[in-house]
């Protein structure tokens, strides 16, 4: 009697670097919830363009795309596209609330430069 061993495939989507704090999944659990929708995720990309070279996207999405990368965030669901991981690798989402400033807040330690706004990079 031999051992034969049967290789399966799983088609568990791969995850990413980027991480989410508590205070960020907090806000977008939040806007959920005024959306009324439970079937979004929060997709963060880079695109080109900014007047750095690569602009960052951040934005619901209810599509998962072949090649996406997902991490659960204590309900939060975060999607990189397949391009982007590499950009975003080791990245954090903040969310600020204060008298200066309110929204969120990508701190990328792969970006070697960015503009004034911070919304761009390269």
């Amino acid at each position: 009697m031999s051992d034969t061993m049967i290789a399966t495939e799983t088609t568990e989507p791969s995850t990413h670097g980027v991480k989410l704090s508590d205070v960020a999944a907090g806000k977008v659990r939040s806007l959920l919830e005024q959306e009324g929708r439970d079937d979004l995720r929060l997709r963060v990309a880079v695109q080109p363009g900014g007047c750095s070279g690569l602009i960052y996207q951040l934005y619901f999405d209810e599509r998962l795309l072949d090649g996406d990368t997902t991490v659960d965030f204590d309900g939060v669901e975060v999607v990189v596209d397949q391009m982007s991981v590499p950009y975003l690798d080791g990245a954090s989402i903040d969310f600020e609330d204060t008298i200066q400033k309110q929204g969120f807040t990508i701190d990328n330690p792969n970006a070697s430069g960015s503009c004034a706004c911070g919304d761009s990079f390269h």
